[in-house]
């Protein structure tokens, strides 16, 4: 008897591969492949998430996230009626896929854009289309001649992951202003907090535009160290919340989720220092690799691009000798990237030890 068929596009989807966490013959790694946070969580999080916990795992949680979508509005000035939670920023991608997308449609996205988002087109069928970038930038121009009478949803990631760069607010106002008005401008803005730039707006503001076509989602898994709590948030038209909430897991962020993100989400002081460890050691790693030969993508996360003038076959040497020393980063020819290696911003002895290593390579 021949399997049962899936839906279509099923079958297209690669699917995601995590960073590796471990190394045969290691007791400890340092592991800098997944963009987590250096610093982890506040205190006040996980105090929290144990208070929660202590509180009764029998009973379920808040199924609208009520307190935490009242947490987050407060610190960001937005409308808890306009804000919905779920099971990290990915899951909201996905129920936006499932809610505006389906046989014969297509979905934009750019060519280094998260890997995740062709797997979220293919699972409801609908076709990916992928644009041309322009120095490993976004290409505003690129997206909008790519539109057609089918598509359907434009994701956008602002930083871009792993590349690191971002669209100016003018830029993705140009972007959204050249759209269909029936077509979904999705700005996924993981890495918002980093940014360091006059110029970036996450997107709140597009939002408000009055023609309910765009929303931004947001995620507790990066700056504020939560990414085994998978907590995600998007602020959104009430009209395509209402679609995503009629599609969602009832109860899809656990009480100690919610509780820890509550409390995360109110330690701005925690935030402001991930912030400045990070915006210390990524220019401080960027300038070490280009000293030892490498080219770096400007980068506005908690990460960084780096690519290898020997190309594929450098990278892979390097990815293995950091490896035989206990360090993990992140290949990238997934992306199309096989001459580069992503590297996570560590603490700062995990970040020496890498620049000690890798000169090590390169010697």
């Amino acid at each position: 008897m021949a399997p049962i068929a899936p839906r279509n596009g099923i079958l297209n989807i690669i699917p995601y591969k995590a960073g590796d966490a471990k190394i045969e013959g290691f007791d400890r790694v340092i592991k800098l492949a997944s963009n987590e946070s250096p610093l982890g969580p506040s205190p006040a999080a996980v105090d929290a998430a144990k208070l929660a916990a202590d509180s009764g795992l029998q009973l379920y949680p808040d199924p609208s996230c009520g307190a935490l979508r009242a947490a987050i509005g407060e610190v960001h000035g937005l409308d808890p009626e306009r804000i919905i939670c779920s099971s990290g920023s990915e899951e909201l991608l996905h129920l936006l896929a499932k809610g505006y997308a389906t046989d014969g449609d297509e979905v934009i996205f750019c060519q280094y854009g998260f890997i995740a988002y062709p797997i979220t087109i293919h699972a409801v069928g609908a076709t990916p289309i992928m644009v041309p970038e322009d120095n490993y930038t976004a290409n505003v121009d690129a997206i909008l001649a790519a539109q057609t009478d089918r598509t359907k949803i434009v994701n956008l990631a602002n930083p871009n992951n792993p590349t690191g760069t971002y669209l100016a607010e003018n830029e993705v106002r140009r972007l959204r202003d050249g759209l269909r008005d029936d077509i979904l401008l999705v700005l996924d803005a993981a890495y918002a907090e980093y940014v360091d730039c006059g110029d970036y707006d996450a997107g709140f503001k597009l939002v408000d535009n009055g023609l309910e076509n765009t929303i931004v989602t947001r995620t507790f898994s990066k700056i504020y160290g939560l990414a085994g709590a998978r907590v995600g948030w998007a602020y959104g038209p009430v009209s395509v919340l209402d679609i995503l909430n009629r599609i969602r897991g009832t109860f899809n962020v656990t009480a100690m989720s919610q509780a820890a993100a509550t409390a995360a989400v109110r330690d701005q002081d925690h935030v402001a220092k991930a912030k400045a460890h990070n915006l210390t050691w990524v220019p401080k790693i960027s300038k070490a690799l280009e000293e030892m030969g490498m080219k770096v993508t400007p980068s506005h996360g908690n990460f960084i691009l780096a690519h290898f003038a020997g190309g594929p076959a450098q990278a892979s040497a390097a990815d293995s000798f950091l490896r035989s020393k206990g360090i993990i980063l992140r290949p990238v020819g997934n992306y199309d990237l096989a001459g580069a290696l992503r590297i996570t911003i560590g603490t700062a002895e995990e970040n020496e030890a890498l620049l000690t290593e890798m000169a090590a390579f390169f010697a």
